[in-house]
């Protein structure tokens, strides 16, 4: 068993960063596996082979493909969400795709990931597919990651970088230090708001783009809403221009039913 400094297990972190890549992409071949959690053949083969025998994935016909099992949900069956989030969050996001016609979500961190607590992408065509409550997506790869950790006070900030520099993550590790330097982390906070054009972990990689901005609730950073539109439609420039006002009004409207809410 190989432990790294900080006393993280590295087998097993590869194998959850396996079974999210498989979940959140569908379908993937070990081949692909290899280049979206940057291990080698030989360990993406032991780790599908495992989280196969236990379950959570299994091969497609064809026997190439491996996908994610029923099973796979009974892991958040502990799980009791953001439901006051959802409930302040919901009417506001429908609201803004109606007028807008881009899809809207609401993301909260668990772990190193950004997860969808709930979207308005069923109310626009303008999608190429819809994510369940539940998907995933690296922090640090995605405009909703950037804007919620860029939100956080000083400490609770470090001790997330710390977190995230023990996973075995070389290609976001530029991304890192920029944030942790903090040259990255100042703008976003100046201007209020994070950019990430042609995000590739989705299932749909490098065609669509995200504006996001942080939630709050009762002053504490609570998760983050963003704004997904196809890349190819918009220059980014374009869409912060076009839609930050209406995408900055929702979330302050947001903020403000959440305060109306009572606590859990």
């Amino acid at each position: 068993m190989t432990v790294d400094k900080g006393g993280s297990i590295r087998a097993l972190s590869r194998g959850i960063a396996v079974l999210k890549a498989v979940n959140r992409n569908g379908t993937m071949t070990i081949t692909e596996i290899c280049e979206s959690c940057d291990i080698a053949y030989a360990t993406a083969s032991r780790i599908a082979q495992t989280l196969a025998t236990e379950g959570l994935i299994a091969r497609d016909p064809g026997g190439k493909r491996f996908r994610a099992t029923g099973l796979v949900r009974t892991l958040a069956q502990g799980y009791q969400g953001s439901g006051r989030l959802v409930l302040a969050a919901r009417p506001h996001i429908i609201a803004l795709t109606r007028r807008i016609g881009w899809p809207v979500s609401i993301t909260t961190r668990i772990g190193p990931d950004m997860v969808v607590q709930d979207s308005s992408h069923s109310h626009t065509t303008m999608v190429f597919s819809s994510p369940d409550p539940g998907y995933s997506l690296p922090m640090l790869e995605c405009a909703a990651g950037i804007a919620y950790l860029c939100s956080l006070p000083e400490e609770q900030f470090q001790d997330i970088v710390s977190g995230l520099r023990l996973i075995d993550m070389r290609h976001l590790r530029h991304a890192l230090d920029r944030l942790a330097e903090g040259d990255l982390r100042a703008q976003v906070r100046a201007l209020g708001y994070a950019t990430r054009s042609n995000v590739p972990f989705t299932r749909h990689p490098g065609k669509t783009s995200g504006i996001a901005l942080p939630l709050f609730d009762r002053g504490q950073p609570a998760g983050a809403i963003t704004l997904i539109y196809f890349a190819s439609a918009l220059r980014m420039a374009e869409a912060v221009n076009r839609f930050l006002p209406e995408l900055k009004a929702a979330a302050s409207a947001v903020e403000h039913d959440l305060d109306q809410l009572p606590t859990l």
